[in-house]
């Protein structure tokens, strides 16, 4: 047996140093390749390049959002998707309506009471928006301008369109419908005219959306005057849910069918 000489010692400890160094740079490439390419990583920035709006929602969105959506927005698997590149607009519409934060993971998050103001509502979506870009609604009022008689044709045509491209799922009196698995088109009742913009422009769940080549802002504007008219009135009386005209015409077969059987027992009665 020989014994190991000073040389080949130092042999060996060369050696040892050479592959700790490869592995460390090999996981030094690696993560700089991660940090790179990740979305949330990429697009985090330092709070000081955000705008005062953005830090604010950045506050609410780190206390409220990140166990789902992950803590630069970047989404966390089997969670929450990731928000880079959503837009401002469709955190407004989430939050603002009170679909986010989810109570728990369902086939569609429904609209309830809103845990944040419209104006919060809106910082959390300009921090999203800073992060990513995305699509952002329009500044200034969405209402419509003019005369009576130009915003009773506005209105006219906001009806055209609605029915066109929103009546087959949303109901021509803006009721709602019934969708597949176990999805439905909300009751617009309650939608304000920016959470009805910003669900055309971006699409929130099974709806489609409609960009700007779809429906100019002029027609989106006209499409929210007809939604607000359907909800200030009920077109043709008793709207009975503005379900439609089955629901009316069943309503008058019973009713009318129950008045006709009392009237004709009392006349019977009394002959």
């Amino acid at each position: 047996m020989t014994s190991d000489n000073p040389a080949s010692r130092r042999d060996r400890r060369r050696r040892r140093t050479g592959t700790v160094l490869r592995i460390a740079a090999a996981l030094a490439l690696a993560g700089g390749v991660y940090a790179s390419f990740a979305p949330g990583l990429a697009s985090a920035k330092d709070d000081s390049q955000l705008s005062q709006a953005a830090r604010d929602g950045k506050a609410m969105f780190d206390t409220s959002c990140t166990s789902c959506h992950g803590p630069a927005g970047q989404g966390v698997a089997d969670r929450g998707p990731s928000l880079i590149g959503v837009g401002s607009a469709a955190v407004e519409f989430q939050v603002s309506s009170g679909r986010m934060p989810m109570a728990r993971q369902e086939s569609q998050a429904l609209r309830k009471q809103p845990m944040f103001t419209d104006e919060q509502a809106q910082q959390m979506g300009e921090y999203i928006q800073e992060l990513g870009g995305g699509p952002k609604l329009p500044t200034g009022p969405l209402g419509l301008t003019g005369t009576a008689e130009a915003k009773a044709e506005q209105v006219s045509r906001g009806g055209q369109l609605f029915r066109l491209n929103c009546g087959a799922c949303h109901a021509a009196a803006t009721g709602g419908g019934a969708l597949s698995s176990g999805k439905f088109a909300p009751n617009l009742e309650h939608a304000t005219d920016r959470q009805i913009y910003a669900a055309m422009l971006t699409g929130p769940q099974n709806m489609p959306v409609f960009g700007d080549n779809q429906l100019t802002p002029d027609e989106k504007r006209e499409v929210i005057a007809y939604v607000h008219t359907m909800q200030a009135q009920e077109p043709g009386g008793w709207g009975l849910g503005k379900l439609g005209p089955v629901t009316e015409g069943l309503a008058i077969f019973f009713l009318g069918m129950t008045a006709l059987i009392f009237t004709t027992l009392w006349i019977a009665g009394k002959s």
